[in-house]
């Protein structure tokens, strides 16, 4: 099973990129996207031989999750919580009949940490929801967590300590989700690779001289880890200012 996660940061544009060339391309079992940046009508997407599943966040042009899969799931939910609804779109849990997926968009914690103490709460949510899930069955956890975890996931961590995505705070969060019995695809295969990211500024030639933040990931339950596959970071896909990360199973 191939799975694919791509932070698109506005799928009409991303469209316009090569989205559906890429899409079609790697024939993932399951596609999630975050940042779709648009509300139900806005696009039609003609995605043969896919179920679409769609969050849209009530502000316009913001946020906004999605997931596509061939394999039509047991059961859908967006948001957490008996409302099965949230008003920014970040979060979709589909069940299928071997484990829970689980798409997520993470609130960014902003340039001067307005948005810190809501992230850390977002972070305390999500960590009780994986847990309850991954007691019925395993877990998969894919998306932009808007964190780099430790100071290999990007390029400059001296200057970019404290700041946004690289605080204590947040690094800790991830830290203790692992601890809690959740693997890190990437870095099971790959525990010492630097220069692996999967996000650039947009500032001039930083992509190309490759400065980047490894913000994009997929976190999968502990009895999951025998049958991982691959993973991998497709930094090659142009589009938006992430790239595609993928992970296969056995």
């Amino acid at each position: 099973m191939k799975i694919v996660s791509w932070n698109v940061n506005g799928l009409r544009a991303c469209v316009k990129k090569g989205f559906l060339d890429y899409f079609n391309e790697v024939n993932a079992d399951i596609f999630c996207i975050q940042e779709t940046k648009l509300q139900e009508g806005q696009i039609d997407l003609d995605l043969e031989g896919y179920h679409q599943y769609w969050n849209y966040a009530e502000k316009k042009g913001y946020s906004g999750t999605a997931v596509f899969t061939k394999e039509k799931p047991l059961s859908v939910r967006y948001g957490l919580g008996e409302a099965d609804s949230e008003s920014e779109g970040r979060i979709l849990t589909l069940e299928f009949e071997e484990f829970f997926l689980v798409n997520v968009y993470t609130p960014n914690s902003q340039r001067d940490l307005a948005r810190l103490d809501f992230r850390l709460e977002w972070e305390d949510q999500i960590s009780v929801h994986l847990k309850e899930l991954d007691r019925v069955k395993p877990v998969v956890l894919c998306g932009d967590l808007n964190v780099a975890h430790n100071e290999i996931d990007l390029r400059n961590p001296k200057s970019n300590h404290g700041n946004s995505g690289f605080t204590i705070e947040e690094r800790g969060k991830m830290t203790s989700l692992l601890e809690a019995g959740f693997v890190d695809s990437y870095r099971h295969f790959y525990p010492e690779k630097e220069g692996a990211y999967s996000w650039w500024s947009y500032m001039s030639k930083v992509r190309e001289r490759n400065i980047g933040w490894r913000i994009d990931y997929f976190i999968v339950s502990e009895s999951l880890r025998e049958r991982l596959l691959n993973a991998d970071i497709h930094c090659d896909i142009m589009g938006s200012d992430h790239c595609p990360v993928l992970v296969e199973f056995k």
